[in-house]
């Protein structure tokens, strides 16, 4: 069973810059795209960013011009770059992937970002 494993979370000063990365392990194959999902207490779990296969992305109105994804394919592993981080952006981060076949989604447990003074 495939997995997904998220790092670089934890708590920035407002202005401040983290990078969330994902791996993907284990029997994953067909990927049709990748990304990011956030969720805070008491609100529903909202997109942040995807990536496709082949490079084409897509992000929230509220982090454009902020947070940049990647992908290293060799690596299978997507990347969030958040710079100029609000408190707005406080939330639990998931990684989430989605084959090509039969659209299958895989979450990551997700990992906490606060962004606080």
């Amino acid at each position: 069973q495939g997995q997904l494993v998220e790092s670089g979370g934890g708590l920035v000063q407002p202005g401040g810059s983290l990078r969330l990365s994902c791996a993907a392990s284990g029997s994953i194959f067909s990927i049709n795209a990748m990304g990011w999902y956030r969720q805070d207490p008491g609100k529903q779990r909202e997109l942040v960013a995807t990536i496709t296969r082949t490079g084409s992305t897509n992000y929230a109105d509220s982090v454009k011009g902020r947070f940049t994804i990647s992908r290293d394919n060799a690596k299978n592993t997507v990347y969030l770059q958040m710079n100029s981080l609000k408190r707005e952006d406080t939330a639990v981060y998931y990684c989430n992937l989605v084959t090509d076949l039969y659209g299958i989604n895989y979450w990551g447990k997700g990992i906490l970002v606060t962004v606080s003074s």
